[in-house]
């Protein structure tokens, strides 16, 4: 059995002919990714960015015995994928109706034990008192989330709330030749622009190492995502609001996405609309000042986490493993062809084109190159 995601498939080409169990995790769909990513490209970059990464999830739905989602919004997303390109055929239907078997909801998971202070965390790091209220944005500034709604929020609320203080967690990725989105630059010069930086918005510059990132958490009152309402929202699963529910800060999230519908049903804090300062400012307002509200939130957060522990969500992996099988419609076909093969040199050399373009904005000229060699080595066998 393999289990793998992303560019795996184009990584280790045999597997797509091999006997292997394949069990593909599909939590990330990359190229809803791409269409808010690749804005800075051409259309015709953008464009084939997209419609590589698409056939890249395709060749693993076509190739896969059991997939892995985030979400129910992800697994109806998904099943029409399969339908699409004739996965979900009498066969499969015949054997599981649900189609359970084929395709689990196998989130990304938290750990069961309460998170330690092992070292010093943002208050220290960054020299606020315990009397700071400390809004944190835990992640990366990436294409898809909106953190200018976010600053104007706070500049509303800095006369009467000259204690608050909003911590972006982690400005730059620890590859450097990994480059910083657009979105991240606005957000600096928007936060300079309205005098905050440094005053009530701060930015950590480094990575905080993932073993210490609790250390962090456990200094914040309240916990923030915002992102705009677009097709990526509505299937995204924010890995980043797991830790939020691991550390138990209130949570202040917009609306749209599965991490939204969570937090208002269960009063885990406060859900927004899109690109809306003025309710967002109240949000925050009611997370950081109402004691009441905000234990509430903290103690109802402790009892959602455990339904996102390691060993809930992985679950279904973990059945499937004990009972591994092709899936039905495998047992009586021949793995399917590479697409390079169907579509002939043309297709393909339009396909590498483009991922090429998408591994230069993933990772700069040293991606393309490690890519590159990888694929050299595939093919130069010694003599």
């Amino acid at each position: 059995m393999v289990v793998l995601q992303g560019h795996v498939l184009e990584h280790i080409p045999t597997l797509k002919t091999s006997n292997h169990l394949v069990i593909a995790d599909i939590y990330d769909p990359m190229h809803l990714e791409q269409l808010e990513q690749g804005r800075d490209l051409s259309d015709d970059q953008r464009a084939q960015v997209v419609d590589a990464v698409t056939a890249v999830l395709s060749t693993q739905l076509r190739r896969g015995d059991f997939f892995l989602c985030a979400s129910q919004r992800q697994r109806h997303f998904w099943l029409g994928h399969l339908a699409a390109i004739g996965r979900l055929s009498p066969t499969v239907y015949d054997a599981d109706p649900t189609t359970r078997s084929l395709l689990a909801v196998t989130p990304f998971g938290l750990s069961g034990k309460p998170p330690q202070r092992t070292g010093p965390g943002l208050r220290d790091t960054l020299g606020f008192g315990s009397r700071e209220k400390v809004v944190l944005w835990a992640g990366g500034v990436c294409s898809w989330f909106d953190p200018l709604t976010l600053l104007h929020a706070v500049h509303a609320l800095r006369a009467e709330h000259s204690d608050l203080r909003l911590v972006f967690l982690g400005m730059r990725h620890p590859n450097p030749d990994v480059p910083e989105m657009g979105r991240a630059g606005q957000t600096r010069r928007l936060a300079q622009n309205l005098g905050l930086t440094g005053v009530q918005v701060f930015f950590n510059e480094t990575w905080v190492p993932y073993a210490d990132r609790q250390n962090w958490l456990l200094d914040a009152d309240a916990s923030v995502t915002t992102h705009f309402e677009h097709v990526e929202t509505t299937f995204a699963f924010r890995t980043r609001v797991l830790d939020y529910l691991w550390a138990g800060p209130p949570i202040v999230t917009t609306d749209g996405d599965a991490f939204a519908e969570l937090v208002a049903a269960e009063q885990l804090g406060v859900v927004v609309p899109a690109q809306d300062p003025v309710a967002l400012a109240a949000a925050l307002q009611r997370v950081l000042y109402d004691d009441d509200f905000a234990a509430g939130c903290r103690d109802r957060i402790a009892a959602v986490a455990q339904r996102f522990t390691w060993e809930t969500v992985l679950a279904p992996l973990v059945e499937f493993c004990r009972h591994p099988r092709p899936a039905p419609d495998r047992l009586r076909c021949t793995p399917p062809i590479a697409p390079e093969r169907r579509t002939g040199v043309a297709g393909a050399l339009r396909r590498d084109a483009a991922l090429v373009q998408g591994y230069l904005a993933a990772g700069g000229p040293s991606e393309v190159a490690r890519r590159a060699a990888g694929r050299l080595r595939r093919w130069v066998k010694p003599s």
